[in-house]
């Protein structure tokens, strides 16, 4: 616990004031030393450690791994990163030490010291990880509730400011296109070793905190709009690195349990928005919704600010890097992404991160598929917040509490896909990967076929029994089967960008992110006038046609993904 709070912001700013004397690393502790073959380069003269050094950066040269810990930084979703781990979790138990490496112009390559680094985030116990995994979570599912808490206040809104439902719905477009834009750049800076992922973490989060006191004071409706787009601009990096940070921390057979939990609380927190906010808006008034957002919000910075450290290790390894420089009095240490970036511009790299993930979307049609599909399935995720009000009031007689309770479903719905999905997991794809390796990248869509008729069905459902006759738990079981089975989809196609495209998945990350909040921001913008034109049966029918978009694309990849890839000049081949 205390290497947590050390490496968080609070740690680190006690660091600061104090002249490192508290929170201290292992190399600023009396006592610490070097291994012998680190200091055989400081130092040279020991012909067997020069001859064992030697013998190392060979193997390196030739690609062969010395182990897990010294390789987890730069390798990804490959067969090589599997027999990476299971090499690390032998080797961690045997405490090797790493023999470091030794640059052509005499620099010293900093890494871990030795196989069980307690510095290694992969090496970090498991009730480190859960407590970091869990914040993130929180972190992610406080920035998606507050999306989804502004719709309680849309009448409010309109009474308030004398708007028309249409223009009072664009508090909760506006704040979705906040937080499709900002993975765009904390995406990439995230991804800066110099930079990290706590500083946007923590920087951000403050400022989304700072914003939502103005948001629910504001008295002018322009203000209001440009708040909450800020809000979601600011709160957007949980959507960008979230799923990175739980990745430099988790194995690739554990990572797909870690990355349901958080992708459960980005699924969960705008269906959970309304009923927090359902109950009060009505007694307390529209801009309650939007105090239940700061009171939720600053909760999760402290914890953050307190507990939550850098997970990069390549920006652990850069400071230690540093550490070490200071330390010894040279400038002979070096980290690997020191001399990776030694020569980049800031530019060049903000430019490639901004232009790549548009040009991989252009050229390739099976991320041009993924892009569209998780859109128009976005999309149609938040036009229930449009016709919820439009069926439940009116044929059921529900208030704002009671459809808040309503979309619980999508919870229930959750739990559902979580339950088909692990197991898929647990009884099939994993012990197919130890037996057998890694299956070809199309395996992991095997679930998603069955999976891709039901948002079909659950919009059906739902169409043709939103009336009165039919008891309301109809249509709600329309949404539940919807929600499970788009749960199920995300969950594939998530795996199989970052196994098909290692090298580009961060910024493809990013990109979807923008494609579908950009649609997302849209739906629930023309949702109103589709539903008021042709009805909520008519409307919702529509929806689920464009859903049949989704049947073809999926069962097209499963088949053909091999022969797009293999066609593609981003992805990674089967023969690779």
């Amino acid at each position: 616990m205390e290497s947590a709070i050390r490496d968080a912001p609070f740690g680190q700013l006690v660091r600061f004031l104090t002249n490192n004397k508290y929170f201290q690393y292992p190399e600023e502790k009396p006592g610490f030393k070097l291994p012998d073959t680190w200091l055989q380069l400081l130092n040279p003269g020991d012909e067997t450690n020069e001859k064992k050094i030697e013998d190392s950066n060979q193997r390196k040269e030739h690609g062969e791994p010395l182990s897990r810990a010294s390789t987890q930084a730069s390798l990804p979703f490959t067969e090589a990163r599997l027999e990476a781990d299971e090499l690390h979790e032998i080797e961690k138990v045997k405490s090797i030490a790493i023999i470091p490496t030794k640059t052509k112009d005499g620099s010293i390559l900093v890494d871990w010291y030795y196989t069980d680094d307690s510095e290694n985030p992969h090496n970090w116990s498991n009730r480190k990880r859960a407590l970091i995994a869990t914040i993130i979570c929180l972190y992610t599912f406080v920035v998606y509730t507050t999306s989804a808490i502004y719709t309680s206040s849309t009448e409010g809104v309109m009474k308030q400011f004398g708007v028309s439902t249409l223009i009072a719905s664009l508090g909760l477009s506006l704040y979705v296109l906040g937080y499709g834009i900002g993975p765009l750049i904390f995406s990439p800076l995230s991804e800066i070793p110099v930079i990290g992922r706590n500083p946007v973490y923590i920087v951000t989060m403050f400022l989304f905190v700072i914003i939502s006191i103005p948001t629910a004071l504001v008295g002018n409706f322009p203000g209001l709009m440009v708040l909450r787009f800020l809000q979601g601009f600011f709160g957007s990096p949980c959507l960008a690195s979230g799923g990175a940070s739980i990745g430099d921390m988790y194995s690739l057979m554990s990572l797909p349990y870690a990355m349901m939990a958080w992708v459960s609380a980005a699924y969960c927190g705008p269906a959970l928005g309304p009923l927090l906010s359902g109950f009060a808006v009505p007694v307390k008034g529209w801009r309650w919704s939007l105090f239940i957002s700061i009171w939720a919000s600053a909760p999760v910075l402290i914890l953050m600010f307190i507990f939550l450290p850098e997970t990069s290790s390549a920006t652990i390894l850069l400071r230690r890097a540093q550490r070490l420089r200071k330390i010894h009095g040279t400038n002979r240490f070096m980290s690997q992404s020191e001399i990776d970036q030694r020569n980049m511009r800031v530019s060049a790299i903000a430019i490639d991160a901004l232009i790549k993930p548009l040009e991989i979307t252009i050229k390739d049609p099976a991320v041009l598929f993924v892009q569209v599909y998780t859109a128009i399935i976005y999309g149609i995720y938040y036009s229930f917040f449009e016709v919820f009000p439009l069926v439940y009031p009116v044929d059921y007689g529900m208030n704002l509490g009671q459809i808040g309770l309503v979309f619980l479903c999508v919870m229930v719905s959750c739990i559902i896909g979580i339950a088909l999905y692990v197991s898929y997991l647990y009884f099939w794809m994993n012990p197919r990967i130890v037996r057998s390796g890694f299956p070809v990248q199309e395996s992991r869509l095997i679930p998603a076929l069955p999976a891709s008729f039901g948002p079909l069905i659950g919009l059906f459902i739902f169409a043709w029994t939103a009336r009165p006759s039919i008891h309301w738990i109809a249509p709600t079981i329309g949404i539940t089967i919807y929600g499970a089975t788009v749960f199920i989809i995300m969950q594939c196609i998530f795996i199989y960008i970052p196994l098909s495209y290692p090298r580009y998945a961060a910024s493809l990350f990013a990109a979807n992110d923008f494609f579908r909040s950009a649609l997302a921001c849209g739906s629930v913008l023309f949702a109103h006038p589709l539903f008021g034109n042709l009805g909520v049966a008519r409307g919702v029918s529509l929806l689920g046609g464009l859903s049949v978009i989704g049947i073809v694309g999926i069962w097209l990849l499963y088949f053909h993904g091999s022969k797009l890839r293999a066609l593609s000049k981003f992805a990674l081949s089967d023969q690779e």
